[in-house]
């Protein structure tokens, strides 16, 4: 039979899967997260292993003895080892459009946060003191001030689109691709010095690869300006973090706001929990009703198509060219 394994702890099997697979006559298993000798077994008697954040790397993939496909149930790639699984001619889909609209909004969110001192003024009333906002620290009109963008992909564009309409400037740093400076209403691709330079607030939404971990470090946040914000809604491996801190604690950037951590969750003793100028949420920015479905719904096609001898609609390789 025909054997679907879900690699994910925290997942739970609902009555989609189920629904789909049985359609195939598939068979669906939940392993944990790929750590445990059971969950390798499971893994590599798989036709289909779809995975979140789970390291799948050139050794299991090898091992992996019928595997047609192994599908992101969500957008980043870089814990896939893609050219292992193309050359066991294995399918490796994500969903690209998952969770952009969340994503962006969340980027947006941490950024008026920042922006406006919330924090201190929801801490200000709670304590009693409500004529303390003028106060707290000096904020400045948002309008005219200069977000830069680190990364203009989906995400990244509704996030200028979004900020455009608060009347921020927007500057964009992305290696990968060349705006039409006449076609993008005022858009400004710089380079990434120039954005580190000019920016009050920078938030980033670059993939995770070896040309970008640690693209903001010790050199990049000296680069900033005293009064910048950093805001990261994409990978925590993008920042240094223990640099961040020291630039945070010197006074060399105002502060931070961070979706996504190296490790996560982070210990009690993490020492950027510990730090007011640092504002983190718990990795989610993806998150509503709508984009918790749609990942699923969108990543499960994917797997039924490659199962049923049709190719995916969201590949990010071509397993087919190299048999």
């Amino acid at each position: 039979m025909t054997k679907v394994v879900i690699a994910h702890a925290s997942y739970v099997i609902s009555e989609l899967e189920r629904d789909a697979f049985s359609a195939i006559d598939a068979s669906v298993v939940q392993t944990g997260n790929l750590e445990t000798p059971e969950a390798l077994e499971e893994a590599r008697k798989a036709d289909a292993l779809m995975v979140t954040i789970q390291q799948v790397d050139a050794e299991l993939i090898r091992s992996l003895e019928r595997c047609q496909i192994i599908a992101r149930v969500g957008t980043g790639l870089d814990a896939i080892d893609i050219p292992a699984a193309t050359e066991r001619g294995i399918w490796v889909t994500s969903v690209p459009d998952y969770a952009v609209d969340e994503v962006s909004t969340h980027a947006i969110a941490l950024l008026l946060n920042q922006a406006r001192r919330l924090q201190k003024m929801f801490a200000s009333v709670k304590a009693g003191r409500w004529y303390d906002a003028a106060t707290i620290e000096p904020a400045s009109r948002l309008q005219g001030q200069v977000l830069g963008l680190i990364g203009y992909g989906r995400i990244g564009r509704m996030v200028a689109a979004k900020a455009r309409g608060l009347g921020l400037l927007v500057l964009v740093y992305d290696p990968f691709i060349e705006l039409d400076a006449g076609a993008n209403g005022g858009l400004k691709q710089v380079d990434l010095d120039a954005l580190l330079k000019s920016a009050d607030f920078i938030s980033l939404h670059s993939p995770l690869s070896e040309s970008s971990r640690h693209i903001i470090n010790a050199d990049a946040l000296e680069k900033m300006k005293p009064s910048a914000y950093l805001i990261n809604t994409a990978r925590g491996e993008l920042i240094d973090e223990e640099a961040l801190l020291a630039a945070v604690q010197c006074g060399r950037i105002a502060g931070a706001a961070l979706d996504v951590l190296t490790v996560e969750p982070p210990p009690p003793d993490f020492p950027l929990l510990h730090d007011e100028r640092i504002t983190i949420t718990p990795h989610a920015g993806w998150y509503s009703e709508a984009s918790k479905l749609d990942v699923r719904v969108k990543a499960i096609d994917d797997v039924v198509r490659v199962l049923t001898g049709e190719a995916p609609r969201s590949a990010v390789n071509n397993p087919i060219s190299n048999q």
